[in-house]
C-alpha cells in the first residue's frame, strides 16, 4: 500500500504507540535528556562516549542510545502538534536535539534529522490523508527516508536520474538513488524525481511511498559501505525498476517538487546547521581537558607555547560564538521573518565548512599526538572530526548555498540601507516564538532585515571605555563592507538563465555570509543585556567575534584590546568548570 491512497494504510513495523504525554517546557526537556544521557565520560554508561564510538567502529548506531531516544519520545518532536506530536517551533527541535550531536552527530542524522528532513515535505505539501498516514508512522516510532541526492551529478538535485511516467491511474518509476540515509529501515519514503522532460522549475516532483508495498522485483534497497564520516548511518542505495505506484502518492500537484524542495530546505539547512555546532562544543571541551591533563610527566605532549594553546582555546570559542548567533537567528527567522529565510539558512550552512571544519582542525594543534585516540572522553574528538564535515556535503553543499543567494543579491543589496531592521525578537535566544507556518516560507522575498540591523546597531553604539570603541570601529568596518559589496554587486551584470555566473559572484557571496554573522554578533550583544547570562552583555566577546569577521574579510586592522581574549579564555575555563556548554544557551551539562 502506497500512502495517499483511500484504502487504510498499512500499520507500522513498531506498533506500540508512544503517549505524548505532558512534554513539559523546552528548557525542561532538554535537561531531561541530557540528563537521560548522563556523564558521556563516566565509565560503564552504556550511552557514554566509549559505548558511541565502539558502535561507531562496528559501523552501527548504538542500539541503547536509539532505544534512549525513543523512550524520551524524540519521535514526536518530529510531527506537529496538531498531528499528536510536540512539534511547535524550529528553535525547541533545535534546543531538544542539541544533546544528541552533543555526543554522536550520526545518531543525530540517522535516529533523527533523516526522518524530519523527509516529513517536512509532507507536513508542506501532503493532502490530510498523507499527513495522517505519516503523523501514525512517526508517532509509532517509525523512521522515514527522503530520496534526493544525485552523485552522478555533483548533487544537483535537478538533475534527477529517478524518473516516474504517468500511465492511466499510477506512476511508474525508474531509476537509481546511490545514497539514502535509512532507506532499509524506513517505513516511508519522500522520493524526488523527474516528472516532466522539459527544463524548467515544474519538472520535478516528490512521492510519499510505503517501501515494504513496492514490488520485489520492480524496487531494491541495497547496503553501501561504511564511510569515513557519519560511519554509523545507514547510507544505501535503491533502484527502480518500473516500478508501479498509485497517482496519488503524488505530494502536492505534479511539477511541484522543486519548489517544495527550496522551501523544505529552509528548514533543513538551518537546523542541520545549527545542531553540528553542538558536535564543535564537545571537541572545544575535550581540548580543554587535553590541555588541563598536559603537564610535567606527560612523556613529551605538553604544548611548546602554552600562550599559543589559550590563544587557540579562545578563538575556537570565539568562531563557535559567532556561527552560533547566525545559526540561532537563521532558526527564530523561519517563524519571525520566514519570507527573508531561504537566504539566512542557506548562509549559516555555506559558513559551516568555512568555520567549524577550520576550527576543529584549530583545535586538532591542541591534542598533538592524542588526536589518534580512538577510545574513550579524547577519542569522541576523532569522531567529530571525520563526521562534521560530512554534514557540509551534498545538495545542501556550500556552493548549493551560494547558488541559492546569488541570484538574490542584487535585490537584497537595493534593501541593505533603506529597509525595516529585524524584529528585535530575533536576537534573543529562548524567548518566545509565534507559531511556525509553511506557507511563509518564500523561495525569495528581496528584504534582508538582518543586514538592515547591522546598519541600525552600528549607528547607536558608543565608546565608553577601550573595548567599546573597538566594537564601534569594528561596526563601522561591517557597514562599510555592506557598502562595498553594494556597490561591487549593483555594477555586476544581473544573473539569469542567459547569463553565465561570473566568479565574482561567488567571491561576493562568501564576503556577503560574513557581513551576515556580524550582523547577528551585534544583535545578539545589543539585546543580550535584557538576558540573564551576563557573559553575552559583555562587549568582550562580541569584540572579539567582529575581530575574527574582519580579519577573514581582509579588514584593515583594528587593534582588539587585550581584555577581550582575557575574558573569553576565562569564559573558556569557568563554563569547563562550571560543565555549561559552549553556545549561546549556556546550558547546564550532567557530570
Amino acid at each position: 500500500m502506497v500512502s495517499g491512497v483511500a484504502a487504510p494504510p498499512r500499520s507500522p513495523a513498531h506498533p506500540a504507540p508512544a503517549p505524548p504525554g505532558e512534554p513539559g517546557t523546552v528548557p525542561d526537556r532538554a535537561a531531561e535528556l541530557e540528563e537521560l544521557f548522563g556523564d558521556p565520560a563516566a565509565r560503564g554508561n552504556p550511552v557514554g562516549f566509549a559505548a558511541l564510538l565502539s558502535a561507531d567502529r562496528r559501523a552501527v548506531l548504538s542500539a541503547d542510545a536509539e532505544d534512549l531516544l525513543d523512550d524520551f519520545g524524540m519521535h514526536l518532536e518530529y510531527v506537529p502538534r496538531e498531528l499528536g506530536g510536540r512539534f511547535d517551533s524550529a528553535e525547541t527541535l533545535l534546543r531538544v536535539m542539541r544533546p544528541v550531536f552533543r555526543r554522536d552527530v550520526a545518531l543525530g542524522m540517522g535516529y533523527g534529522m533523516s526522518t524530519f528532513m523527509a516529513a517536512s515535505d509532507v507536513w508542506m505539501t501532503g493532502s490530510t490523508a498523507q499527513r495522517t498516514w505519516l503523523a501514525g508512522l512517526l508517532r509509532s516510532r517509525s523512521k522515514a527516508a527522503i530520496a534526493q541526492h544525485e552523485t552522478a551529478h555533483t548533487n544537483d538535485f535537478v538533475r534527477s536520474q529517478v524518473r516516474a511516467t504517468l500511465s492511466a491511474d499510477r506512476l511508474h518509476v525508474t531509476g537509481a538513488k546511490t545514497i539514502v540515509n535509512n532507506a532499509r529501515r524506513a517505513d516511508a519514503l519522500v522520493l524526488f524525481c523527474r516528472t516532466d522532460e522539459r527544463v524548467g522549475s515544474r519538472s520535478h516532483s516528490a512521492l510519499l511511498l510505503d517501501p515494504h508495498t513496492l514490488p520485489a522485483d520492480r524496487y531494491r534497497a541495497s547496503a553501501r559501505r561504511p564511510s569515513v564520516g557519519l560511519r554509523g548511518c545507514q547510507l544505501d542505495g535503491m533502484e527502480f525498476d518500473e516500478c508501479p505506484v498509485p497517482a496519488q502518492a503524488l505530494l502536492g500537484p505534479a511539477g511541484s517538487g522543486v519548489p517544495t524542495a527550496l522551501r523544505s530546505f529552509q528548514m533543513s539547512r538551518t537546523l542541520t546547521a545549527a545542531l553540528v555546532a553542538a558536535s564543535v562544543d564537545t571537541s572545544l571541551r575535550t581540548a580543554v581537558l587535553v590541555d588541563r591533563m598536559q603537564g610535567p610527566g606527560d612523556g613529551g605532549l605538553s604544548p611548546v607555547d602554552p600562550e599559543h594553546t589559550a590563544a587557540t582555546l579562545a578563538n575556537a570559542f570565539v568562531n563557535l560564538l559567532f556561527y552560533d548567533c547566525l545559526a540561532v537567528v537563521a532558526t527564530r527567522a523561519l517563524h519571525l521573518h520566514p519570507a527573508e529565510t531561504s537566504v539566512y539558512s542557506a548562509a549559516v550552512k555555506a559558513l559551516l565548512p568555512r568555520v567549524l571544519s577550520e576550527t576543529m582542525y584549530d583545535l586538532a594543534t591542541v591534542l598533538g599526538s592524542q588526536l589518534y585516540t580512538r577510545g574513550g572522553t579524547i577519542g569522541i574528538f576523532q569522531k567529530h572530526v571525520r563526521d562534521v564535515p560530512v554534514v557540509s556535503l551534498g545538495h545542501a553543499g556550500t556552493v548549493a548555498c551560494q547558488t541559492t543567494i546569488i541570484p538574490q543579491l542584487q535585490r537584497l543589496a537595493r534593501d541593505w540601507f533603506t529597509g525595516e531592521p529585524a524584529h528585535a525578537a530575533l536576537f534573543r535566544p529562548g524567548a518566545p516564538l509565534p507559531p511556525f507556518s509553511h506557507p511563509r516560507l518564500a523561495l525569495a522575498s528581496g528584504r534582508d532585515s538582518l543586514s538592515a540591523s547591522l546598519v541600525a546597531t552600528a549607528a547607536g553604539l558608543t565608546g565608553r571605555n577601550p573595548v567599546e570603541r573597538a566594537l564601534r570601529a569594528l561596526a563601522e568596518q561591517m557597514v562599510d563592507e555592506l557598502r562595498d559589496l553594494r556597490t561591487r554587486i549593483l555594477a555586476l551584470p544581473s544573473v539569469n538563465e542567459h547569463t553565465p555566473v561570473r566568479p565574482a559572484w561567488f567571491a561576493l557571496t562568501d564576503r556577503y555570509v560574513l557581513v551576515l554573522a556580524a550582523a547577528a554578533v551585534l544583535g545578539v550583544w545589543r539585546h543580550g543585556h535584557e538576558g540573564t547570562d551576563p557573559f553575552l552583555a559583555d562587549p568582550a566577546w562580541a569584540t572579539a567575534a567582529l575581530h575574527r569577521i574582519a580579519r577573514r574579510l581582509g579588514a584593515p586592522a583594528v587593534d582588539l584590546p587585550p581584555e577581550c581574549m582575557a575574558r573569553v579564555h576565562q569564559e573558556v575555563l569557568a563554563r569547563f568548570g562550571d560543565r555549561r556548554s559552549y553556545d549561546l544557551y549556556n546550558t547546564p551539562l550532567p557530570g
